[in-house]
């Protein structure tokens, strides 16, 4: 078996797991309709790579974090990355009715629960992070959540989303696509990978913060080239969406085979990173390097 199928094995264990456990972390109300609650499940039962919260653990199992800790963690960024898809598929952001194969949330459900259904995942996130099972230090989880509303917030990915909404039909510089990408895509993956170093007390939240920065981009050139290249049922969402906007991308300034080169040098500066943990950074490295061998 190669090592592309070994880590893709990997990757739909780990998923089906850490679903089983976040699905848990949901409060189920008793109110008198369970819409809310309904439309919350329905947009984390719908599944993914969870990317993300397995960066989270990985860099956390480095480290020597528990894994109720990273776990917690690793659940915060997941439910921060659901919020951001329910939103960005809305009418009034990327207008899309398909979300990994299946419908997205304002389509199944309304508009406003979509907006609600975001609104509540972003505070879970939070809700989750300052809780003392998340850690018994209080500064620790006032670094969690002061790095995530970072993240998030207003410059990170939420300035992402502005900037990739006011440069439609627009002209872009490649300095201007790597700074609107790296709040958009690559903050929550910045997040991801110091959380760990974080709940550690590391010395290496900078090493990782720089981690982050490679595989950010990294990751969203490979997205670029499957909006290109990829097929709509086996990625699970509309493609060729980026030139029907008018959206500039590294695939539109660069090339298909410049833009595959650049991410291979990312991963390649993001793998010489890891160096320094020899072979206990042998699958965090296999897992760096399916973010530009994915299919999907």
């Amino acid at each position: 078996m190669n090592k592309k199928k070994n880590i893709e094995n990997y990757i739909k264990e780990f998923s089906k797991d850490f679903d089983k456990k976040l699905v848990k972390l949901i409060p189920k109300n008793t109110f008198f309709s369970n819409k809310l609650y309904e439309a919350i499940l329905y947009v984390v039962s719908v599944g993914g790579k969870r990317l993300r919260p397995m960066f989270v653990t990985e860099i956390s199992r480095i480290l020597g974090v528990s894994k109720s800790k990273s776990f917690r963690a690793a659940a915060a960024i997941e439910f921060i990355h659901c919020y951001s898809l329910v939103h960005d598929d809305l009418p009034a952001m990327d207008d899309d009715d398909l979300r990994r194969g299946r419908q997205t949330c304002h389509k199944k459900f309304d508009e406003a629960t979509a907006i609600l259904v975001g609104d509540a995942l972003q505070t879970l996130a939070f809700q989750i992070l300052s809780d003392k099972k998340t850690d018994l230090k209080s500064d620790i989880r006032i670094t969690l959540v002061n790095e995530l509303s970072k993240s998030s917030g207003l410059n990170g990915m939420v300035a992402g989303q502005m900037l990739d909404l006011v440069a439609e039909n627009k002209k872009l510089s490649l300095d201007q696509i790597i700074l609107l990408q790296s709040l958009k895509t690559g903050q929550l993956f910045r997040f991801s990978c110091i959380a760990g170093p974080i709940l550690a007390r590391s010395k290496y939240v900078d090493k990782f913060e720089k981690f982050s920065d490679y595989l950010g981009l990294a990751f969203q050139i490979k997205d670029d080239l499957l909006d290109v290249e990829g097929d709509v049922k086996q990625i699970g969402k509309k493609t060729r969406k980026d030139k029907l906007r008018g959206k500039e991308t590294f695939i539109s300034l660069l090339g298909k085979e410049n833009a595959k080169n650049k991410s291979i040098e990312l991963i390649s500066k993001a793998k010489e990173i890891l160096d320094i943990f020899g072979n206990k950074s042998q699958r965090l490295n296999q897992i760096t390097d399916y973010i530009i061998a994915r299919d999907r």
